[in-house]
């Protein structure tokens, strides 16, 4: 009696986000990037993944790997790259039979953080650029410092942020143009019209 093998293939984490569909959404601290990425995800139904936010998720767990992380921290070091770039790919996989896409949020800030990302987890179909004029974002941060409460929303902090933004961003938006894929977002306007630029930005990739 003969049996017959049949081999199953075992379907990787990673294919889940294989062809997934990926947005980088850059923006200064009051650029209104957070409001914005909020409507992405009640309209597309794509999952918002901050990595500041997932840091602090992990600290807060208690888990291994974010106490870690914590201790790290604590040092004033930064968190090594590929530590960032698993925490992605493990948050994109597990919300990958539910999510239509994914907006990664303030990611990445540098060049080489792009090409690591589309090495581990894939390329971004968009680079959404939510770009506000310095001083709104000053004005924005010292009206939401009212009440707040953060102690980085003060005038001398604020400045020294953006400049850092700026530094950091220049660089990144330049890589991503020279591929075609940056929308350039007027962050000026009220919420709603911001909003139909995004919109219209991601309508053209279906």
């Amino acid at each position: 009696m003969a049996f017959c093998c049949v081999r199953i293939r075992s379907i990787h984490p990673e294919d889940k986000i294989k062809d997934a569909k990926i947005i980088f959404v850059v923006g200064g601290p009051g650029s209104g990037k957070g409001t914005q990425c909020e409507k992405v995800v009640e309209k597309y139904g794509y999952t918002h993944l901050s990595s500041g936010d997932l840091l602090r998720a992990e600290v807060a767990s208690g888990s291994e790997r974010g106490k870690q992380l914590q201790a790290i921290m604590q040092k004033g070091e930064l968190v090594p790259l590929d530590t960032v770039l698993d925490m992605i790919k493990d948050a994109m996989i597990a919300k990958a039979d539910v999510s239509k896409g994914y907006l990664i949020d303030g990611y990445p800030r540098e060049v080489k953080q792009g090409e690591e990302f589309e090495k581990k987890i894939g390329a971004p179909a968009l680079l959404l650029y939510i770009d506000a004029k310095s001083e709104t974002m000053v004005q924005r941060l010292l009206k939401r410092g009212q009440t707040s409460g953060r102690a980085d929303d003060n005038e001398e902090t604020i400045k020294k942020r953006l400049d850092l933004y700026y530094k950091a961003t220049e660089p990144v938006i330049a890589f991503y143009e020279s591929r075609g894929i940056v929308r350039k977002i007027d962050s000026e306007l009220p919420v709603d019209e911001v909003f139909k630029q995004v919109s219209q930005a991601i309508d053209k990739l279906k």
